[in-house]
């Protein structure tokens, strides 16, 4: 048998996520809604993980996940020309030191 390398575990970094969100029974949307978009910061080792977790979380949330549109950590955002204030950098910090999924808006749609 040979001895492999412990490999360090690759590090959480955080995602701006968009979900797109139907409606379900006890969701907490306000009645005539259709559904919402809520801005998501979710942590993981990569974008796929981070969409997982934060699918899973609204589900488990009685949420509807439908779409989720990926913008990247914050420094690939801030490549891009985004704008990151500092309400902004402090709910990414907590989703970092947590390991969480933290929505920071809901905007529901309305028909």
């Amino acid at each position: 048998m040979t001895d492999k390398p412990a490999r360090s575990p690759r590090p959480q970094q955080v995602y701006t996520l968009l979900v797109e969100v139907g409606r379900r029974a006890g969701d907490g949307l306000p009645a005539k809604a259709t559904g919402a978009a809520l801005m998501v910061y979710a942590s993981g080792v990569d974008e796929d993980e981070a969409v997982r977790e934060a699918v899973a979380i609204l589900k488990q949330a009685d949420m509807a996940p439908l779409d989720v549109t990926g913008y990247g950590t914050a420094g690939e955002r801030e490549a891009q020309g985004h704008e990151i204030g500092p309400e902004e950098r402090a709910l990414m910090d907590r989703a970092l030191a947590e390991n969480a999924v933290v929505v920071a808006e809901v905007t529901p749609f309305y028909d």
